[in-house]
């Protein structure tokens, strides 16, 4: 059992403990998005005005899209064997990174919370307890989950994909059996806010992986294909949330309040009764425990990396491991609990309000590792504020500020409205102007650090890519 409990945490994976296929990647990835949350994202594309057809074809831009960038992320783990968000010390500095980190933080609180809520309902159901009581027991077992760590993690996704993927053809089947499909199809009036609200729903939810997908590619050999990495991260992620999303469209479009009245429940009722039922809830409470889990190690390795940054903390002990995991888990449960309510009404501005914080992350990760760094950092440095990337690089936060800045004259959420969304139709391009301002500005200004070098072929023992110095 030892061997299945992960002992690092932010260090570099050396070669010897590589393992895996760039397969694992999609079984992992559709398996999280195989769920219940991604289901009432693309119901929200209705619930707020939109049709059948628009909606499913504006999540598909944006899943694609979004997932693309994503993608990118998980195409370096094999090459640094590092977690994704430490790479941003080389954007930000060794201390500068910190400010990303903790707005990182508080996503997967969020996320953890709002799946915790959907999971709590079905874990009630299934113990025949309450709300509360299933919140609590669903954050528990994802804590002992996240502890065991990344060969657990991938092997929980590749159970959640086969399971979930069969529930999800039966729930399909049993909708169609109700919808009336050829009235939903023609009834097709586009709307060009509606149709890119449902661009951002679906890309918001991709781009929210952004920050933590190369920690579950980080153990891959390092002579993993950066183009098998890319590929299947993104066709499972596409694919599990176009799915989810689809069926939560048409859901969303025949059930109307009966299914904003509850989400799990209509789902659950829609299958069956009895033991089909039972199964049902194992189904939404597995898929929510799959993502939740990535949500709770991916805030505690940002954590890690945040408080390291600071204090030059380089190794953590499996004490302190679940310490981060168990106090991650806990403001988790106690935002699921204070706002299990209030779910619906709040989900959407929570994605467009994440959407806007990391988009301007992701371009200025991205530009510094392909178009600039070259693929190759100092991993020695990483660790360093006195290196080569320091402690503090103001150029990368300014810019980074000045794509949050850039953002709210388009953004339209329900307690801000930008001045430019009305010009527009209503329609809400924040998130465009977020990845292509930062861009553009961190490839103009970012200072021209010459580029580690490249890494020998190595033995058993040396490092994944080697360190030079400052």
């Amino acid at each position: 059992m030892a061997q299945f409990v992960e002992s690092r945490s932010i260090d570099v994976v050396p070669d010897e403990e590589r393992h895996g296929r760039a397969f694992g990647q999609f079984t992992l990835w559709l398996g999280a998005n195989l769920q219940i949350t991604a289901v009432v994202t693309g119901a929200l594309a209705v619930v707020f005005g939109g049709d059948v057809v628009w909606s499913v074809l504006g999540l598909l831009l944006g899943n694609l899209l979004g997932g693309a960038v994503m993608a990118l992320h998980s195409a370096q783990g094999p090459r640094l064997g590092l977690p994704q968000m430490i790479q941003s010390r080389a954007q930000f500095g060794v201390r500068g990174a910190v400010v990303p980190l903790l707005l990182v933080v508080v996503m997967y609180i969020g996320f953890f919370a709002s799946g915790s809520v959907l999971a709590g309902q079905a874990v009630g159901e299934l113990t025949h307890t309450d709300d509360t009581t299933g919140i609590l027991v669903f954050a528990a077992v994802t804590g002992v989950i996240a502890t065991a760590g990344y060969r657990v993690v991938h092997a929980l996704g590749r159970v959640a994909s086969t399971v979930c993927a069969l529930a999800f053809v039966y729930l399909a089947v049993r909708l169609l059996e109700r919808a009336d499909t050829s009235a939903l199809l023609h009834d097709a009036h586009f709307s060009l806010p509606l149709f890119l609200l449902a661009v951002s729903l679906s890309a918001s939810w991709q781009l929210a992986f952004g920050p933590y997908v190369a920690d579950y590619s980080r153990y891959l050999p390092r002579t993993t294909s950066a183009k098998a990495t890319f590929w299947w991260t993104l066709s499972g992620s596409a694919l599990g949330s176009q799915w989810s999303m689809t069926f939560g469209v048409l859901v969303a479009a025949t059930a109307g309040e009966e299914f904003l009245d509850s989400q799990v429940g209509y789902v659950v009722g829609l299958g069956g009764t009895g033991l089909v039922a039972s199964f049902l809830y194992f189904v939404i409470a597995l898929g929510k425990l799959t993502v939740n889990v990535l949500n709770t190690y991916g805030g505690f390795m940002s954590l890690v990396t945040g408080v390291s940054g600071l204090c030059g903390q380089r190794r953590l002990s499996r004490a302190g491991r679940t310490a981060y995991i168990a106090l991650v888990m806990a403001a988790g449960t106690a935002v699921a609990l204070l706002g299990k309510d209030g779910f619906l009404s709040s989900f959407k501005d929570f994605l467009l309000f994440l959407l806007t914080f990391f988009t301007p992350w992701s371009a200025i990760n991205l530009v510094d590792y392909y178009l600039i760094s070259k693929e190759r950092y100092d991993l020695a440095a990483l660790a360093d504020p006195h290196g080569r990337y320091g402690a503090w690089r103001f150029d990368a936060l300014a810019v980074y500020a000045a794509g949050l800045l850039a953002q709210l004259p388009f953004l339209a959420t329900g307690f801000y409205t930008g001045p430019l969304v009305d010009p527009l139709g209503g329609a809400d391009v924040s998130w465009i102007v977020g990845l292509a301002v930062p861009a553009l500005l961190y490839r103009l200004v970012a200072r021209r650090t010459p580029p580690a070098d490249p890494a020998p072929e190595r033995g058993a023992g040396t490092s994944a890519v080697e360190p030079t110095a400052p």
